[in-house]
């Protein structure tokens, strides 16, 4: 914040560090995680940016204290830094990379090397996510027999399934959250992160198709049963990958003009 208070988060700071304190006990020592020292460099600087005298930061400083590991030391400081603004990438690049990109569905019959995969979901990490819980997972099936099942669970693939040589199943995680004010955010979080991954496909010679998930009870069940699904998970699209049929037809898909997708300051 500007300019930043001399105490803040005093109505959650206490419930952060219980949480901490409970997830870093959890801690192997030899083997901690990266969301280990994000929390922890975070932390650190909390304490030293605010009043440490203040009754509420007074408790949960006395609460941090109790967390295993606290001694250990990351070279990569996870902290609030000053962005460097300047510009690398070109506008007119990534515009002709929205256009280039469109939805295909007929796909060479070979399976995508998985570290091709990997790269565009790093891509995909970076996306933006409400508190940044990144409430998703791409659940990813390069095996014929799963790739058939999943895609006889959709209504959205009549006419293409057979073709498809790998299917993404993208789960959203509802146990990220505790109030039903936040039930939808899944379906943000994961449409972000969904497109930055198609786009990362593109870069790398590969094409895909986001197919529709409609919220159909039994289709619900049933991907729920076939992937053994929680009652907190879930499925939020389903996207078709693979290395694109290059004689294959892509559909022409008309966008609308600019001026019926978007008004300047609306009073009507």
């Amino acid at each position: 914040m500007i300019p930043r208070r001399p105490v803040f988060a005093r109505d959650y700071i206490v419930e952060t560090v219980e949480a901490f304190r409970d997830f870093s006990n959890q801690q192997n020592k030899s083997n901690l995680s990266q969301e280990y020292f994000w929390y922890k460099d975070v932390l650190d600087e909390y304490f030293l940016a605010v009043d440490n005298s203040e009754s509420t930061v007074k408790k949960a400083k006395l609460i941090y204290s109790q967390s295993n590991n606290k001694n250990e030391s990351n070279q990569v400081k996870r902290k609030p830094y000053v962005r460097d603004f300047k510009n690398k990438i070109a506008y007119d690049d990534m515009y002709e990379l929205s256009r280039q990109r469109r939805s295909v569905r007929w796909f060479e019959q070979r399976k995508v090397d998985r570290d091709l995969l990997d790269k565009a979901f790093l891509v995909a990490n970076q996306s933006p996510s409400a508190c940044n819980r990144q409430p998703f997972e791409f659940l990813v099936y390069d095996n014929a027999e799963m790739v058939r099942k999943i895609s006889n669970c959709s209504i959205g693939m009549t006419g293409f399934k057979e073709n498809v040589p790998g299917i993404i199943v993208l789960k959203g995680n509802l146990n990220a959250y505790f109030s039903e004010r936040d039930r939808h955010i899944i379906y943000i979080d994961g449409g972000l992160a969904a497109m930055s991954f198609m786009f990362a496909l593109e870069t790398l010679g590969l094409s895909s198709c986001p197919i529709n998930w409609p919220d159909v009870e039994k289709n619900e069940k049933k991907l729920a049963n076939l992937l053994r699904l929680e009652k907190y998970e879930r499925p939020i699209m389903l996207i078709a990958y693979g290395y694109p049929n290059k004689n294959a037809l892509v559909p022409y898909s008309e966008k609308k003009s600019l001026n019926n997708i978007r008004r300047y300051d609306n009073t009507n």
